[in-house]
């Protein structure tokens, strides 16, 4: 006998109903980490267009950052915490391999007891969070998801490195999805190119990090506490002209592909919000995409640096809480990152 199983009845589409953003506390100028690198305000500008980078005080926590943004993100949506079915927090600077960070998010919001799991695909983590709260909804599985992108990178940054460390911010960025008459988030196209791993890397694996200080077997975890306190941990790098090259190379691609997904022409896009990695690659990727002149693109590298995961969100953030851009505005959303993650989405502003 064949036994046939009951799904959910599917929904028509999926939204995002409200953003929400959390920036780090200090705005730190470029003249104020320019010694260890031996460089110049006037030389990151050029090269980044960032001003300044926020980054948190040392008693804001990564769980701290997160839920300050999916705080901001519920009440502007309408939502209650205990109304959530799912949260989802993309991240690559929650250092403790589990629990997942979005467990203890749930439990700060009052979400408890929604589904909760944590992404690591770096600076395309958001889309890819966006990408499964789409799914969740359309399927019936979830009425309402929270997305949250978050990263604490002034943890994860040697500031004598040349080649990211300057770039770098924090702060977390937040979306609840949640159920649409008409899909109002288009298909997904995402990938990855783990041939280009070593492009953005973390300098060595944590337990290298912890078998070299430590040596084994390891102590318990209180008596570990205040060591590695005093310890150097692993750090970013990248190798800019391989990331920018690949970069320039696919990510048009992947934007015509994900406006062709959606059913539209790069003529309808109002808004381009892409990954804040760096403001050079942003106005390249603009003189090979075929968007409007009068596209409105998310800049906010500019003050507030590079945040990995939770770029896009706070970017998306801003235009809207200043107006740049507006509810019902067409929007395409692009994420790249360290594996060369990569993902895309049109997506309806909310």
């Amino acid at each position: 006998m064949t036994t046939t199983l009951r799904l959910n009845e599917p929904i028509p589409g999926s939204r995002i109903i409200a953003v929400g953003g959390s920036r780090g506390e200090n705005l730190v100028p470029n003249d104020d980490i320019v010694g260890p690198i031996n460089s110049s305000d006037e030389w990151i500008t050029q090269r980044t267009g960032i001003k300044t980078r926020a980054r948190a005080d040392e008693g804001t926590t990564i769980l701290d950052l997160a839920a300050r943004a999916a705080e901001d993100a519920l009440a502007r949506s309408g939502v209650s915490a205990a109304d959530l079915d799912a949260v989802i927090v993309a991240t690559v600077t929650h250092f403790e391999q589990t629990p997942a960070l979005a467990t203890l998010l749930t439990e700060r919001l009052g979400a408890t007891p929604a589904a909760a799991f944590d992404i690591s695909a770096a600076c395309a983590g958001y889309c890819y969070g966006i990408a499964q709260a789409d799914a969740l909804v359309r399927a019936g599985t979830a009425e309402h998801v929270l997305v949250v992108g978050v990263e604490r990178m002034s943890d994860f940054i040697d500031p004598t490195d040349r080649t990211i460390s300057f770039l770098l911010g924090d702060g977390a960025g937040a979306a609840v999805v949640g159920r649409s008459d008409t899909p109002k988030i288009g298909p997904t196209v995402w990938g990855s190119d783990g041939s280009l791993a070593g492009a953005i890397y973390q300098t060595r694996p944590w337990l290298d990090y912890r078998r070299e200080e430590l040596g084994e077997p390891a102590p318990e975890r209180a008596e570990l506490a205040e060591e590695v306190s005093q310890m150097v941990s692993p750090t970013l790098r990248q190798q800019g002209p391989t990331v920018f090259k690949w970069v320039i190379t696919n990510i048009p691609k992947l934007a015509r592909r994900t406006i062709e997904a959606a059913g539209l022409t790069p003529q309808d896009i109002d808004v381009f919000v892409p990954h804040q990695a760096n403001m050079r690659i942003t106005d390249q990727l603009l003189k090979t995409m075929g968007l409007r002149d009068d596209v409105v693109v998310g800049r906010d590298i500019a003050d507030t640096g590079n945040t990995s995961a939770a770029s896009i969100p706070l970017a998306t953030e801003r235009l809207l809480r200043e107006g740049a851009a507006k509810s019902g505005d067409v929007a395409l959303q692009i994420g790249f990152g360290a594996g060369m993650a990569f993902a895309g989405q049109v997506v309806i502003l909310p």
